[in-house]
């Protein structure tokens, strides 16, 4: 049988050893607290939902030990590392950093990393979810620029165990428009990215596989300032030299205030268009749902509907069908292995079990 490169997106919120994170999770015990606060407001919710395997600190390395023969055992053999860089200073890097390569059969996965370099703000604050204020800035200037790349290229590209294409370290980029916001504009960032090509050539690797994650077709300012230049993700993808796109969740891109069944159609519609109007490969992408109601008080849309582990298995043959079609690299992305507050999650729950794992492994392995 053919063998998949499945990856899973990892948010790394799930500890209480980041102390920054005391601002918004002040029991100490990461966003575990939104989650059990969570409850229904609508019918069919069934809030909160309880993972099976308790509210664990996913920074304790016998907890990913777990987890990894979990993830392995039900097909999933990459991790995507949501990763954070605010303030001139790294955030959330303890769940990756100990838990993760703490545990002793980490080189049994793979991982890359995402960075999430959006603004942070208070959705992550039950208590204020509905401010729109801005407490970190997560573009970037050319000199915190340099001090990250380095940093990625030290610590985790050079781990026999950090995925490569074509032997070049795979890293995504999450918001290009604050990626370019933060350098000064598009020609800085291409020279900010060239040079970056140039740091992991010198590390000895053939090159850099840049990932975009796409939004779906949007505007971009590509000045980096307030100006009239302003261009499309079509534009962006080929000016800055990425490599490849996946999505990040369905949501950025699709309605997602409806059934799963009618979801999947324009996803597929979506995939087709990406196929034919870009030059670089998409790694197709498959989310397990859409719930952020337990990060608020208050009602909030949209809801997915109806997404069961047998929905989820059809958006999950689809994905295998397209990448058989057109990629070379067998690589699939998933939103998520624990978005519990976004309700789009891997981990097996107190309402379906291991359902969403036992989908990925009657498709993706022999067993």
């Amino acid at each position: 049988m053919k063998k998949y490169d499945i990856a899973a997106y990892i948010w790394p919120s799930y500890t209480g050893k980041e102390r920054r994170t005391l601002q918004f999770w002040e029991q100490g015990m990461g966003e575990w607290q939104s989650v059990l606060s969570a409850v229904s407001k609508v019918e069919g919710q069934m809030l909160p939902r309880k993972p099976l395997w308790g509210t664990v600190d996913e920074a304790d390395p016998k907890v990913m030990e777990f987890q990894i023969k979990e993830a392995l055992r039900h097909g999933v053999n990459v991790f995507i590392y949501d990763w954070y860089w605010y303030d001139r200073r790294p955030f959330l890097e303890q769940c990756l950093n100990e838990g993760f390569l703490g545990a002793p059969n980490n080189e049994d996965m793979k991982f890359y990393l995402m960075w999430a370099n959006h603004d942070a703000g208070y959705t992550w604050d039950k208590r204020h979810s509905s401010c729109n204020e801005v407490i970190w800035l997560g573009s970037q200037p050319r000199e915190e620029f340099d001090i990250i790349c380095r940093r990625l290229i030290d610590r985790y590209f050079t781990r026999p165990n950090y995925y490569k294409i074509n032997g070049c370290p795979v890293f995504m980029i999450y918001d290009v428009m604050n990626l370019i916001r933060g350098l000064g504009g598009i020609e800085k960032t291409k020279e900010a990215l060239a040079w970056f090509r140039e740091r992991v050539k010198e590390a000895g690797f053939p090159d850099l596989h840049l990932q975009l994650t796409i939004w779906g077709e949007y505007s971009v300012n590509i000045s980096g300032v307030d100006s009239e230049r302003t261009g499309s993700t079509r534009d962006i993808v080929p000016e800055l030299g990425f490599d490849s796109m996946s999505h990040y969740q369905f949501v950025h891109f699709v309605n997602c205030n409806r059934d799963y069944l009618e979801i999947l159609p324009d996803v597929a519609k979506e995939w087709d268009r990406i196929h034919e109007e870009y030059k670089v490969p998409y790694y197709p992408h498959i989310s397990i749902g859409w719930d952020n109601n337990p990060r608020h008080h208050h009602i909030t849309y949209p809801i997915m509907k109806n997404n069961t582990p047998e929905n989820f298995r059809k958006g999950l043959e689809m994905a295998k069908e397209f990448s058989d079609r057109y990629n070379d690299v067998p690589l699939i992305t998933i939103n998520s292995w624990n978005e519990w507050t976004e309700m789009s999650y891997l981990e097996p729950d107190d309402v379906y079990g291991y359902g969403y794992l036992e989908a990925v492994r009657d498709v993706f392995t022999e067993e």
